[in-house]
């Protein structure tokens, strides 16, 4: 009788032993992979990189000169063209800026920091009028590529006064709702509320 009840107390045990190692292994895997989701969703956001909200058109006209002195500045030879800018300048954000830190408990990305608009791409497409070469200063390949440059800091100074900015500024709730939609394709949820959003606009974004 006595090792009978041996017998079965050692099942017992050893059952109870098993079922522990069980619990213990399988939640250690749910951790893991909670784990797992937390850092790829973290990953996955910051490699849409840089999210575009606001796209703008400019036209401007350029008057570039260029003064050269040949011949120990006995001569000065002048080159000069008439330039039309067309450019394309996105506005958006980097979001390799965000301030976000994943909750593994709650299965929840807290989004702490939002970024400020910034200008994203400048494509600018230049169309040259009037053009003059000087005796001893000509266009070349190179001045085409340094106006180039010269063209995107010209529209880039633009930019301020364009009202670009304050649209993407307004714009920045779309923007949170796409990181929102990134987090929910992992069913997790997304805490964006450190954020400095006016109880109207949240209404309009949960809309």
């Amino acid at each position: 009788m006595g090792e009978v009840v041996n017998i079965v107390l050692g099942l017992i045990l050893g059952a109870i032993l098993m079922y522990w190692v069980y619990s213990l292994f399988r939640k250690k895997k749910n951790k893991e992979i909670t784990e797992h989701q937390s850092t790829v969703i973290l990953n996955k956001i910051r490699s849409v990189c840089k999210l575009v909200s606001v796209e703008g058109d400019f036209a401007e006209i350029y008057h570039y000169e260029n003064t050269k002195d040949s011949f120990m500045s006995l001569f000065r030879s002048k080159k000069k063209a008439l330039i039309v800018i067309k450019a394309k300048a996105h506005i958006g954000y980097d979001l390799n800026k965000l301030d976000m830190k994943a909750d593994n408990d709650k299965k929840k990305v807290i989004l702490s920091h939002f970024p400020e608009p910034e200008v994203l791409s400048i494509e600018p497409d230049l169309q040259f009028y009037d053009i003059k070469n000087g005796i001893f200063n000509s266009f070349s390949p190179t001045d085409l590529t340094n106006l180039n440059q010269e063209a995107k800091e010209h529209i880039r100074k633009r930019i301020p006064e364009s009202g670009l900015m304050e649209t993407a500024k307004n714009e920045a709730l779309q923007a949170v709702l796409v990181v929102e939609k990134i987090v929910e394709t992992i069913g997790w949820t997304l805490d964006y509320s450190a954020l400095e959003i006016s109880n109207s606009k949240k209404r309009s974004i949960e809309a």
